[in-house]
Formats: structure tokens, C-alpha cells, sequence
């Protein structure tokens, strides 16, 4: 791996979301000022949306590091796809309310309480939804409904919405969504860093796990990343780190232009070879008295950004959904191992199917 090559305590440019590298771009500080006036307010909806790799999550992450805990009961969920009632139990599981057997009236009142309780200790909670643009306009309502909850003319719950840029023309397009749009009192969208940022970035990341200068990047090099990732910060750890693995197989000390657009042109190409193999197989296996016809994309088209994007948006769902079954694989076992009384999950959708199936 290239961080033992170059003696590096950990990979800079993984694509999993980490808060530690954070960087600051212009957008990025914009993000953070409109959250900081929205917190401030304590009440309605904060939207932030962004390009898949735009560094929406990373933003998050950010923004949990730096609220004052002590104040702000903080929940994080990723939405994906989640009906209304099931968003309620959810919001309901993490404000300590069993949602087992309730009827939606009795969740709603549940919730209530539960915000009420957390009010009592001197916080308020803010509840932040990831993927927002996943959510149907019903559970979006409910989300409307809930920060209604009010205690002495103070808003016992606030809502970060995080979505992509299609979700910012849903809410300005939907009738349906008029009462939820009065209630936004922040708004911003993540643009890509811009061309002067990319050298800052990069070694701001490799900084973080003990970069010494080795290897050195030539000034041409960061025009080059800067056009083989369009300022995307996820597309541009890809490509970086694919640049620095090329480095440390070919034991290079210095980085140039040259290196990066050699390096873009086999990540380019990696995954149509791979397309037209499939569709070749694919139109071997249909055919009868006719030739198969010939693969829709050639070796050398470049790939679409999009794809890009997207492949690398799936591989960090991947590591998020790992590392969240992990973590409810050993409650469950510390659960069933337990003395305690077992709750009937049976109203929680999809828990008494998965039981079955277990």
C-alpha cells in the first residue's frame, strides 16, 4: 500500500467519509455559516444539498465535532427510502420511546414526551437526515408535523435536511411541500472547490497522516487534478489516490502532470473494458442466426463522471452499511444473551419478516 511506501500513519484519500481530514473550502465555510445562523434560531429547517461526492456527509461530521453536546441532543439518520410511520419509530427508538404497539397517535404523544424529556436536562434536539431527497413526500410531512412541537414558545425540535440537488427542486416544486418550504430559514448548496483549492486540499489530507513531503507534487500536477476531478472533492480523493498508489509501485518522488493524466486515463478506462465484456457475454448468450451485436461503449471512451461519482457514492454506502450491521449484529447478541424481558417488535415493518427468516 502506498502509505507504508511513503511512511504515512493512515490513507489520506479513502473514500469513506472521516472528519479529521476536514477541509475548508469557500463553499464548505458558506455550509458552515448558514448551519451556524440556523442553529442559532433554534427552530424550523436547515437544508444543505450537494453533488453525490460533494462532501455533505464529511460536512456533517464536521458539524457534530464542533456543536456544543452539553446543549444539543443530536440524531443522525441516513434515510433510504423510509415510510412515515417507520420514520417515527426510528426518531421515537432514539428518543428512548419503546414505539412497540403504539398506534400513530400514541407515537406522536410518545415523541412529544420524549422531546419534553430531553428539554428538561437543558437541550434541544436536532435531529439531521442524510440522503433526504430518498424520503417520500409523506414521511417529509411528518418530519413537518414533528417540528411543530413547541414547550414555552421554543421549539422542542429542529431538522437538518441533507440531500442531493435533486431534492432542492423537489421542495421548490412540490404543492404538496409549501408548508415545509415556510418553515426552511437556511438553505445552501455545495458547489465543487475551486482550482486555487486543490493543492491546499491535498496536502492538507496527506498533513493529517504525517506527509513530510515525500513524494513532492510539481506545480503542473495540481492543474491536472483539478480538471481529471472537476473540483468534486470525492471524485478527486479517488483519482489522488489511485495517483499515489501509481507512485509508490513506480517509486516516485516527484508527481507531476504527466503522472495524473496517465493515471486519469487508466481510471478511465478500468470500468468500460469491464462494461463492454459484460455486454459482449451478454449479446453472445442471445444470439441465435444473427452476430452479436458490437459492445455500445468502446475500451477508450471515457467513463462518465456520474458513474464515477456513483460507484465511489455505492463503495462508501457499502463501508457505512458494514460497519452499522456490525454494530447491530453485537446488540443483538448482547440482547438475546441478556435476562431482560424481549419487547414485541412485531408492528416495527420488516423486523417480524427478518425474524421469520432468521
Amino acid at each position: 500500500m502506498y502509505d507504508e511506501h511513503y511512511g504515512l500513519t493512515g490513507r489520506p484519500f479513502q473514500l469513506t467519509p472521516d472528519p479529521k481530514f476536514w477541509f475548508e473550502t469557500a463553499t464548505h465555510r458558506k455550509a458552515m455559516a448558514y448551519l451556524g445562523y440556523g442553529l442559532a434560531q433554534g427552530e424550523g429547517f436547515i437544508v444543505i444539498t450537494g453533488d453525490i461526492g460533494a462532501g455533505k456527509t464529511t460536512l456533517v461530521g464536521h458539524l457534530m465535532d464542533t456543536i456544543d453536546h452539553q446543549r444539543l441532543n443530536a440524531i443522525r439518520l441516513v434515510s433510504t427510502a423510509i415510510e412515515a410511520d417507520d420514520l417515527l419509530r426510528i426518531v421515537a427508538t432514539e428518543l428512548k420511546v419503546d414505539p412497540a404497539r403504539l398506534t400513530k397517535a400514541e407515537l406522536l404523544t410518545a415523541i412529544e414526551r420524549g422531546l419534553h424529556a430531553v428539554a428538561r436536562t437543558g437541550k434541544r434536539t436536532l435531529l439531521i437526515v442524510d440522503e433526504a431527497q430518498a424520503l417520500p413526500i409523506s414521511a417529509l410531512e411528518e418530519l413537518r408535523m414533528l417540528s411543530n412541537f413547541q414547550a414555552g414558545g421554543h421549539a422542542l425540535l429542529q431538522i437538518v435536511l441533507l440531500g442531493q440537488p435533486e431534492f432542492r427542486d423537489r421542495l421548490h416544486g412540490s404543492d404538496r411541500l409549501e408548508q415545509l418550504r415556510q418553515r426552511v430559514i437556511a438553505i445552501h448548496h455545495l458547489d465543487p472547490m475551486e482550482a486555487d483549492e486543490v493543492s491546499e486540499y491535498l496536502a492538507h489530507r496527506l498533513s493529517v497522516v504525517g506527509w513530510t513531503g515525500n513524494p513532492d507534487f510539481a506545480d503542473d500536477a495540481f492543474a491536472a487534478f483539478y480538471a481529471g476531478s472537476a473540483g468534486v472533492p470525492r471524485r478527486l480523493n479517488m483519482l489522488a489516490g489511485r495517483v499515489m498508489l501509481h507512485a509508490a509501485i513506480e517509486d516516485l518522488t516527484v508527481i507531476d502532470a504527466a503522472v495524473v493524466r496517465a493515471v486519469q486515463r487508466d481510471l478511465e478506462g478500468d470500468l468500460p473494458t469491464i462494461a463492454t465484456d459484460t455486454k459482449g457475454a451478454r449479446a453472445t448468450e442471445g444470439a441465435t442466426d444473427r452476430q452479436a451485436a458490437p459492445a455500445a461503449v468502446p475500451t477508450s471512451a471515457p467513463l462518465d463522471p456520474a458513474i464515477v461519482d456513483r460507484i465511489a457514492d455505492l463503495e462508501a454506502r457499502v463501508e457505512l452499511q458494514d460497519e452499522a450491521l456490525r454494530r447491530v449484529l453485537t446488540l443483538l447478541v448482547d440482547w438475546v444473551e441478556s435476562d431482560t424481558d424481549k419487547p414485541d417488535y412485531s408492528p416495527i415493518r420488516g423486523v417480524a419478516a427478518w425474524h421469520d427468516a432468521a
